[in-house]
Parts: C-alpha cells; sequence; structure tokens
C-alpha cells in the first residue's frame, strides 16, 4: 500500500474527503518525525511503536574491492509491532 492508497483508506473509513484524510495522515507524520528527531518515543497502543536507536560506528567492506572501510556511528528509528498487531497479521 502506497500513501495515496492509505489516504483512500482512511478517507473511507473514517468518512472523510480525501483532502481531509491527506492533512490528516501529514499531521501524524510530521508530529512523529518531530517527537523522533528530538529523541522521544512514539507508542501507538495496539499498534506498536516507534524509538530512535544509537548504532555504533564498525567496520564493514567495499562490496566493488573488499578494502576496509569504517561505517560511521549514526541514529536510526526503530519500529515495534504491538500484540494485537502481532495477532492480526498472523
Amino acid at each position: 500500500m502506497n500513501k495515496a492508497q492509505l489516504i483512500e483508506a482512511v478517507a473511507n473509513d473514517a468518512k472523510m474527503t480525501k483532502a481531509e484524510a491527506k492533512r490528516a495522515l501529514e499531521a501524524v507524520i510530521t508530529a512523529t518525525t518531530k517527537a523522533l528527531g528530538k529523541g522521544e518515543r512514539v507508542a501507538l497502543v495496539g499498534f506498536g511503536s516507534f524509538s530512535v536507536s544509537k548504532r555504533a560506528s564498525r567496520k564493514g567492506r567495499n562490496p566493488q574491492n573488499g578494502k576496509e572501510i569504517k561505517i560511521p556511528a549514526k541514529k536510526v528509528v526503530k519500529f515495534k509491532a504491538g500484540a494485537e498487531l502481532g495477532k492480526k497479521v498472523k
């Protein structure tokens, strides 16, 4: 499902226009992005939670020439599915 399909599904389920659903979805994405940018955790009960985790620097290999390279440390976003979502996917 892509963003346009998600907007259409939200509009149908919530009985709102596609324009309203698009604004609502974009507001959720913006709020989630801002919270994660501050290092906060975003938990949606019954769905799952988003959090920021630090990944340490490590050594890797360049696949083109096999030379060792240093991969810098960075922050990554993690998603952990909630129990309800896990049950519905099975």
